[in-house]
């Protein structure tokens, strides 16, 4: 082993650069800021887009911080969680100050990562070299998802409590092993105290761990292969004499200041919705949340929060007339496969032989609509993993793609939008022929996109980054 070599400062030396020596010399605090931000170049053509993922790591913190401050006054009991909210509410000094925080960063979490995730689209960021950032951030996707829905029960309020029933029953429509998985979510034959602590401890402990786990990940991914940009141009292979790329600038202080206007203006509307309109009309907070949970009466509409109801609404159109649609929709979509893919014959074989169960199994006489509609709520989640694969487009931006194109992902917009819409309105016979619809546009969108995303006359992509200086 080498000897350790301590840095040597000037007597003059500030104290404070001493300091950062000492701690320099045992842990590798300045080379870790320097590669993952101070002196991390970045393309210099970012636009707005590229501020959200730094709000989203914004709001994670903010969501911490806020939890552990009512992890110390909640109670993780069914017989007294309802009372230990309101007593944050009524009695903690600027407990509801906390509480508004935390429950309005859990819609602005989502909202964030929307916009994050539109990003990508728009952009192609998850296209090679960047498949594994877009794994990576799917699986936070994941585990906000999760982490909303554990931390969802936890006020034990009417909405709180039915939402979780509803969701852990929906296990249940899987075939053999559903009933005895609802009853091991749930801890008992109800949604009861044994629920609300294994909720708390996975909303606590245990996927936050993990969402910071892969936080990390993220971030190490995306450092080890650079940045995406708007122009979808690799900005790595062309660098300057420096060994950097002749299109990119530091991090810092660049885009600290670039982040720090975004933060500003973030923390504004936070603030004004936390001030003024904490239950947003009742999206963020539902009225009937702010009853104590009751198992003998029933909500006349019962739905979870906004940000699950895209995905919500896709379950809620799978009727059993619906069905028929879907058998259609299958056999044509196996057909077109069969006919235009350039896949080899065994693995044509193969999704022929997949779609052939799925039909059979959509029958009335055997597999029920309940069922299917998991499947489907299931699969409109893990589509998105899969589109690094499915985007076969010679460009990776939507700046060069043709003008069709950008009318498909105006439609995907759209459609999300209003299964998110309906999926917090009562069931309506309009309402679930139009969440119908979307729900088709949505799955055809990702499953015809090895052939849409090909077809038209492509703009050039320039050899630089398109860069106008303010």
């Amino acid at each position: 082993m080498g000897a350790f070599k301590e840095t040597k400062f000037p007597a003059d030396a500030p104290a404070a650069q001493k300091a950062l020596g000492w701690v320099d010399d045992r842990f590798p605090l300045t080379k870790l800021w320097n590669d993952q931000w101070g002196k991390y170049y970045a393309p210099k053509n970012f636009n707005f887009w590229y501020i959200f993922g730094s709000l989203a790591m914004l709001v994670l913190v903010l969501q911490i911080v806020t939890g552990i401050f009512l992890t110390m006054h909640y109670k993780p009991d069914a017989n007294l969680a309802f009372a230990s909210v309101e007593y944050i509410m009524r009695e903690v000094p600027w407990g509801w100050l906390v509480r508004y925080m935390h429950s309005t960063g859990a819609s602005a979490f989502f909202i964030i990562v929307y916009l994050h995730m539109t990003r990508g689209l728009m952009y192609g960021s998850y296209r090679k070299p960047r498949e594994l950032i877009w794994l990576f951030g799917f699986a936070i996707f994941l585990c906000l998802m999760a982490e909303a829905f554990f931390g969802y029960l936890l006020p034990w309020g009417q909405m709180s409590y039915w939402g979780a029933q509803v969701i852990v029953n929906l296990f249940g429509a899987i075939p053999l092993i559903g009933p005895d998985l609802s009853l091991w979510i749930r801890g008992d034959y109800v949604v009861s105290d044994a629920t609300l602590n294994r909720f708390f401890a996975f909303h606590v402990i245990a996927i936050p761990l993990v969402l910071l786990g892969l936080v990390a990940a993220h971030l190490i991914a995306l450092h080890e292969v650079g940045s995406s940009n708007p122009d979808g141009i690799e900005v790595k292979e062309n660098l300057g004499p420096d060994g950097h790329p002749v299109d990119s600038i530091p991090s810092h202080p660049y885009y600290t200041v670039h982040d720090l206007f975004g933060v500003s203006v973030f923390l504004t509307i936070f603030s004004a919705v936390v001030f003024f309109a904490p239950e947003m009309g009742g999206y963020f907070l539902e009225y009937n949340n702010f009853l104590p949970g009751d198992s003998l009466k029933t909500p006349p509409h019962i739905a979870p929060t906004w940000y699950f109801t895209p995905f919500y609404s896709v379950l809620r159109a799978t009727t059993a007339d619906f069905m028929w649609v879907l058998m259609g929709a299958t056999v044509a979509y196996v057909s077109f496969v069969w006919l235009k893919s350039r896949l080899s014959f065994m693995v044509k074989s193969a999704i022929a032989a997949i779609g052939l169960v799925a039909v059979v199994g959509m029958f009335p006489w055997a597999l029920d609509a309940k069922f299917w509609g998991v499947v489907f709520f299931g699969g409109s989640v893990v589509i998105l993993a899969f589109l690094p694969w499915l985007d076969h487009s010679p460009v990776k931006s939507i700046r060069y793609r043709p003008q069709g194109h950008k009318y498909l992902y105006l439609g995907l917009g759209v459609a999300f939008v209003a299964l998110g819409y309906l999926g917090v309105q009562a069931p309506s016979p309009v309402g679930t022929i139009v969440s119908q619809v979307a729900t088709l546009y949505y799955f055809a969108f990702f499953l015809l996109m090895p052939w849409w995303s090909t077809m038209g006359t492509f703009k050039k992509v320039p050899d630089r980054v398109t860069f106008h200086p303010h």
